[in-house]
């Protein structure tokens, strides 16, 4: 099961009501999103609780919003795929988001590491020409590629191979 803890404005957006008591999930499966607005569009990105590998999702239209959950796995899906993990550990990534609660942000941390992250997005973006022109898997590539500080400065998709190693053993 995961656990997306999505902002207030995202909250808003998604016209979800968050489940009250949903606990933690085990392993990499607590993550927490921000609606994020470039070139007027609304893009959300997601970050990882425990290794803070995030991924962007650009220019939603409502049936994206309306389909979440499907939208979260997805995009989750393409950024591992490009990542070249081993095909076990993108299943297992797969199998521990089937189920998903929505709920509120809890970690001050995280939030702030999102909203670095969020900086960084909003420069390459520009940098690459603005949202039409920007390349979504070198944008997601770079992103997990910037030492965090919460994570004692190193890269998050190391962070989460580190994961996903420990748990394939």
């Amino acid at each position: 099961m995961a656990i997306i803890r999505c902002t207030k404005k995202l909250l808003n957006e998604l016209k979800i009501k968050p489940t009250e008591d949903i606990g933690r999930s085990e392993n990499i499966g607590n993550w927490h999103a921000n609606l994020l607005w470039i070139d007027r569009r609304k893009c959300v990105l997601f970050t990882n609780d425990k290794t803070l590998y995030s991924f962007f999702v650009p220019a939603m239209k409502k049936p994206q919003f309306d389909n979440f959950h499907e939208t979260f796995r997805l995009y989750l899906f393409k950024t591992v795929t490009n990542e070249n993990l081993p095909l076990k550990q993108m299943e297992y990534l797969q199998d521990a988001n089937k189920e998903i609660r929505i709920g509120k942000t809890n970690n001050r941390s995280v939030v702030g590491s999102m909203n670095e992250l969020a900086v960084h997005v909003k420069y390459s973006v520009y940098d690459m020409g603005g949202l039409a022109a920007a390349s979504l898997t070198e944008l997601n590539y770079k992103l997990n590629r910037i030492p965090m500080g919460a994570v004692y400065y190193r890269f998050s998709i190391n962070e989460l191979q580190k994961v996903l190693t420990e748990i394939d053993e």
